[in-house]
């Protein structure tokens, strides 16, 4: 576990700290807190992100009310990680091993590249055990880092390196199973998968092409997009608050939610909790990854929260997220102004600032 020094700190600010808890169960986990008050929660066992929130201490990350945090079964919600196998890909149980062991703080990490501004972060890893090698006959080491920046995105890094010594190369599949936490499914939309191919678990894995400007949901959704963009946004109509997804080393992305019917056969789920969660899952498992003894893949996903909402579908969401915010910030100024003259005035410097943006934006 690492935390760097703090420098001085602000008025109204306090100084990112990482402290090591127990959860009511037992479970040992790691909290993260950065200056401006967002705060994430990782358990060691899984190396599962459980919480995560804003800095007005809304929970971000959707996990079950019937979720046990009680060893061997799997902490339904958060962050939980899908290796060496995601889904039935495969021979072993679904989702692989890695969400149902115990990892350990790794005190003396490679050096990882880290914003310097980044203060509060863990770093654990996780290596076979006697009986993972019976199931999986494979030597690695999977080292994650956990981060929490200064402005609250939240970012996963994981590396994983084959220590085979008979020289054999293993393939895996992973993902980055994210629940987030919506209003209301029938709010929400994702963008940033438009045109793409995609593998439909509801209809028997089946490939077919994505329509349409942006994905709604009405009913049960199991898809795997393909050669996804780097950037995804899902945008909470209701809550008025975007995430936006970035990811690294990860070519796909899964949407999933179980709807109310089948919900209720899911495992440490409540029967109407789909209606508050979507499962956007930067992953890699049309193309498995390959690793020849001694080699390294990394794979790192970054999530943001904008308390706005999103313009536009084809923009870049990182732009386009600050480019409504500032625009709605500078229109809430403006009508909040008294007298007639200075609301002239304000309009007049409000166009010029979206005039500007807009130039930003698209130059």
């Amino acid at each position: 576990m690492a935390a760097s020094s703090s420098p001085p700190k602000s008025p109204g600010l306090q100084a990112p700290s990482v402290e090591r808890a127990k959860g009511p169960t037992g479970l040992e986990k790691v909290v993260l807190r950065e200056e401006r008050g967002f705060s994430a929660e990782v358990h060691l066992y899984g190396g599962q992100v459980t919480s995560w929130k804003n800095d007005r201490g809304d929970e971000l990350l959707f996990v079950s009310s019937k979720a046990t945090f009680k060893p061997p079964k799997a902490i339904r919600g958060g962050i939980p990680i899908c290796f060496p196998q995601f889904g039935t890909h495969g021979s072993l149980k679904k989702h692989g091993f890695a969400r149902n062991r115990f990892w350990v703080i790794d005190d003396n990490p490679p050096p990882f590249p880290t914003s310097t501004a980044t203060k509060a972060f863990v770093d654990l890893i996780l290596k076979p055990s006697e009986e993972d090698l019976k199931i999986w006959p494979n030597s690695f080491e999977f080292r994650l880092r956990v981060a929490l920046g200064p402005g609250g995105d939240l970012v996963l890094t994981s590396r994983i390196r084959n220590t085979n010594t008979d020289g054999r190369t293993f393939s895996f599949t992973f993902a980055y199973h994210t629940y987030f936490s919506v209003s209301d499914i029938s709010e929400v939309r994702v963008e940033g998968l438009e045109t793409l191919d995609y593998i439909d678990y509801m209809r028997g894995k089946e490939r077919f092409t994505e329509q349409g400007d942006a994905i709604v949901f009405e009913s049960e959704v199991d898809k795997i997009y393909l050669d996804a963009p780097a950037k995804i946004a899902i945008i909470d109509h209701e809550k008025k608050r975007t995430y936006v997804v970035r990811k690294d080393g990860l070519p796909d992305a899964i949407l999933w939610n179980p709807w109310d019917k089948k919900a209720k056969n899911v495992q440490n789920f409540g029967d109407v909790e789909c209606k508050h969660m979507l499962c956007v899952e930067p992953a890699a498992v049309e193309k498995p990854i390959s690793l020849k003894p001694g080699e390294e893949w990394k794979g790192k996903m970054e999530l943001s929260a904008v308390p706005s909402s999103y313009c536009s579908g084809q923009l870049d969401p990182s732009k386009d997220v600050f480019l409504c915010s500032s625009v709605q910030f500078l229109w809430w100024i403006s009508c909040e102004l008294g007298s007639n003259a200075t609301v002239i005035v304000a309009a007049g410097t409000l166009k010029a600032l979206i005039y500007y943006l807009v130039l930003w934006q698209f130059g």
